[in-house]
């Protein structure tokens, strides 16, 4: 069970200009390992969606690519990651997410395939 982030925010050495450069973020080491569910409801836990208490409905697009941001932004281990996200969908909506720079900069560093996926849904 892995209690640290693999990869850590974006901020430059001793300068934190904006938190979403200054946070720590999470990304897996393979797309292969997030086997999340692809269909139903999903409640996410409170440390990953602390609003009103909402299920997903991941045959709603913009249920499924709002829980994605969500989880991508919040996540702190990656058993989040593997709890609620699914590769194969990942790579689907990718282009069309809406995630801070850093989050975006840092699953793109470590999966390059996933620039090509945003390039094509430009």
């Amino acid at each position: 069970m892995s209690t640290v982030p693999v990869i850590y925010g974006m901020g430059h050495a001793g300068v934190m200009s904006r938190y979403a450069e200054a946070r720590l973020y999470v990304v897996p080491e393979s797309l292969e390992e997030l086997e999340g569910p692809t269909e139903g409801f999903v409640r996410l836990p409170r440390h990953i969606d602390w609003g009103p208490a909402y299920e997903y409905e991941l045959t709603d697009a913009t249920d499924l690519a709002v829980m994605y941001e969500r989880v991508l932004r919040e996540a702190r281990l990656q058993e989040d990651l593997q709890a609620y996200l699914d590769g194969a969908t990942l790579r689907q909506l990718w282009g069309r997410l809406v995630l801070p720079a850093p989050v975006r900069a840092l699953w793109e560093r470590r999966f390059p395939e996933l620039v090509a996926r945003r390039s094509a849904a430009a």
